[in-house]
Order: C-alpha cells, then sequence, then structure tokens
C-alpha cells in the first residue's frame, strides 16, 4: 500500500472508471463529463459562490503548468525557495529566459512575510511570485494567507501557487488569498491516477497573459482554459482520467470518502470534513514521531497535513523503507540531499485514520527489529 508523498492509493470504484467504455472528445458525452466536474473542482479551489475565477482541466502534468502559468505571467519573475519543487518554479522560468530571482529561505522554513515584503519593495517590481503551499520535498506547508496579503499591496504583482499536495487536502481558499493562478496535479490529495492536471485562474491573470505574445499552443493558459469553458479541448483529452475525476469530485461532494459516521455531510460541509481528517492525519503522525523523539522537519506549525518529512535521527532510513516494503507498505526516504536524514510519510488522499495507524504500528515493529 502506498504511503508514499504521491502518487498515493486510489479506490476501486475510481479505477473502475478509468475502465469505462471509450467516447468521442467532440461529443455530447464529453461536454457533459466536463460539467460534472466543475462544479467540485471550484469547491475545491475553495471559490466563493460569487467568484469569476476560471476552473480547467489539463491533460498534462503538474510541472507542465508551473510552466504554463509562467508563460503568461510576465517577464520578472521572485521564486519563494524552501525546497525541490519551489527551486522548480525558478529553474523553469530562467529556462523560458525570464528576470528569475529566487528568495531562498531555506529548505523546510516558510518565507517571512515581512521579509517579502522588503524584497518586493527594494528588488522590484516584479511581475509574478512563485510559491509551494505544500513543499512535497520538506513537508513544509506555508500559509496561503500570509502571503496573500502582502500581495494585496503590490497590485502588478501575480501570484502563482502550486498546489498539487495541498488540493483536496487542506483549504485553498483561491479568492480570499489572493491566488491568481494555482495549479496541481491529481494523484496526491485528490487519489486519482496520474496524468491530468486542474488549473484555477483569476482574470487578472487571464487579461494579462491574453496580452502576452509567443505563447505557444499546448501549455497556452488562454487556449486551454477558454476551451475548457467551451466544453472544447485544444486536442485530445486524457478521456478516461475525466471521467474518474468527474466521480471523485461528486463523491468527495457528496460525503462518499468520509469516515461512516461523516458521510451525512455534502458540499461544502463534505470538503471541511475531508481537510479536517487530513488534519488529524497530521497529528496523529506528529505524535508518533514525538512518541519515538523524533521531529518534523519543518517546525510543527508548518507540517503539510498530506505529507510528514520526519527527521530520522538515529534511524537507518533504507532499513526502515525495506522492512516497510516487506510488510507490502512503502514510505519514501528523504527527498534530494535529505536522502537518509529524512523519511516522509503520505497520509493523503482517501487513506483512512485506521489505515495510518496500521501504518505507524508495523513501522514500530520494523524500527524494533532494525535496532536489534
Amino acid at each position: 500500500m502506498l504511503w508514499i508523498p504521491g502518487p498515493t492509493e486510489v479506490r476501486p470504484e475510481i479505477l473502475a472508471e478509468c475502465a469505462r467504455g471509450m467516447i468521442g472528445h467532440r461529443s455530447k458525452a464529453m461536454v457533459a463529463t466536463i460539467e460534472r466536474i466543475d462544479p467540485g473542482l471550484r469547491l475545491a479551489f475553495g471559490l466563493r459562490a460569487d467568484s469569476t475565477a476560471h476552473v480547467a482541466v489539463h491533460s498534462t502534468s503538474a510541472t507542465a503548468m508551473m510552466e504554463s502559468a509562467l508563460v503568461g505571467a510576465g517577464r520578472r519573475v521572485l521564486s519563494i525557495v524552501n525546497g525541490a519543487f519551489s527551486q522548480r518554479w525558478c529553474q523553469i522560468a530562467a529556462l523560458l529566459g525570464q528576470d528569475a530571482v529566487a528568495l531562498d529561505v531555506g529548505w523546510g522554513a516558510v518565507v517571512d512575510p515581512t521579509e517579502l515584503e522588503r524584497v518586493l519593495t527594494e528588488e522590484g517590481p516584479f511581475d509574478a511570485v512563485t510559491l509551494v503551499s505544500s513543499e512535497t520535498s520538506t513537508g513544509t506547508f506555508t500559509p496561503l494567507g500570509s502571503v496573500g496579503a502582502v500581495l494585496a499591496r503590490f497590485p502588478e504583482t501575480l501570484l502563482l501557487v502550486d498546489l498539487v499536495s495541498c488540493i483536496a487536502g487542506a483549504p485553498v481558499d483561491f479568492d480570499a488569498n489572493g491566488i491568481d493562478f494555482g495549479l496541481a496535479g491529481v494523484q496526491k490529495a485528490l487519489a486519482l491516477p496520474p496524468g491530468i492536471a486542474v488549473v484555477c485562474a483569476s482574470d487578472r491573470y487571464l487579461e494579462r497573459a491574453r496580452a502576452k505574445p509567443g505563447r505557444g499552443y499546448t501549455l497556452d493558459p488562454v487556449l486551454f482554459i477558454e476551451g475548457h469553458e467551451a466544453r472544447k479541448t485544444p486536442a485530445t483529452p486524457a478521456i478516461s482520467l475525466y471521467f474518474a475525476l468527474a466521480k471523485q469530485l461528486e463523491d468527495i461532494t457528496g460525503g462518499v470518502t468520509l469516515p461512516e459516521h461523516e458521510r451525512q455531510k455534502t458540499g461544502r460541509e463534505a470538503w471541511t470534513a475531508r481537510f479536517e481528517k487530513h488534519a488529524r492525519m497530521r497529528a496523529a503522525t506528529i505524535a508518533w514521531a514525538k512518541g519515538h523523539g523524533l521531529a518534523l522537519l519543518p517546525e510543527e506549525q508548518y507540517g503539510s497535513p498530506t505529507v510528514s518529512c520526519i527527521r530520522a535521527g538515529d534511524v537507518d532510513v533504507a532499513a526502515l523503507v525495506t522492512g516497510l516494503a516487506e510488510r507490502g507498505l512503502s514510505i519514501s526516504d528523504g527527498y534530494g540531499p535529505l536522502k537518509g536524514e529524512t523519511f516522509r510519510i503520505g497520509h493523503m488522499g482517501d487513506h483512512t485514520e485506521e489505515g495510518l495507524a496500521e501504518l505507524l504500528a508495523a513501522t514500530d515493529e520494523v524500527l524494533a527489529a532494525i535496532a536489534r
């Protein structure tokens, strides 16, 4: 069973959707499928009822959507870097020929709003700021509200946010947090097979993107967002994954994926309950780590609700990962420079608190065995 930071386990009901008979991507059935997706997607991004933001699905990776977001944003970009994937934002901007500036706050740290404001004031202007909400490499969750509040004082600077291991596991509140472009894959807390990305864009982001020449085709955010809204994708999409996404969003909204005692909840209440489940799994993992004299890599208050990155201390991480694999359970070693120094548990998606308890009990057994 996958307890890695993604991809995560996929329910049989969702896999069954992927096995449905194929339809034409210009058919009425495809139009109906896209229309099933939008209400749940707006809830996933936490849009207000009167929001004018635009949601869309694109058949590509979240990394490709990082590039797409930058294509429409402007020339000068400030990237808040606190791990591997936030560093990727900056690398992509540089490869696009943009003036990419890194605000490196250290792996596992969160940006100080005062420092962010100083950099924007003294080194600006910037066309956009990039941020990873839940940095999977370090298990660090940056509060979106604190960054959005700073950006509100710089109205010409767009906020682009990687929500890959955040969406469906924690509130996004796209409008309230002043996000202009949010993107995510579907293989983490949305608990789908990988292969498509979901996005949300503000009016002002699209206005700027439309005025920018040379956006290409496949990753042109204007083209695929407007195509989604017209129910006419620019190219043949991953239709089977559209089926799966429609089903999963409807099930989350209908309370189907909640613990049995909470399944009467629907709509926004069901989404809130899902976020609360992830918060409880985070708390349980932290409590377990403390019981072993271990701690998260980030400060505890900034631990991600979907993936915990735990300092290994004297634990032989390779032996721990191998021992769990022999029991049919998969967790992850540390990422990049943190390999061997940390291990990561992905408690996300449709995983249950009971399942997490079983994983942690098995981890106790492995730790006892490798300590001998």
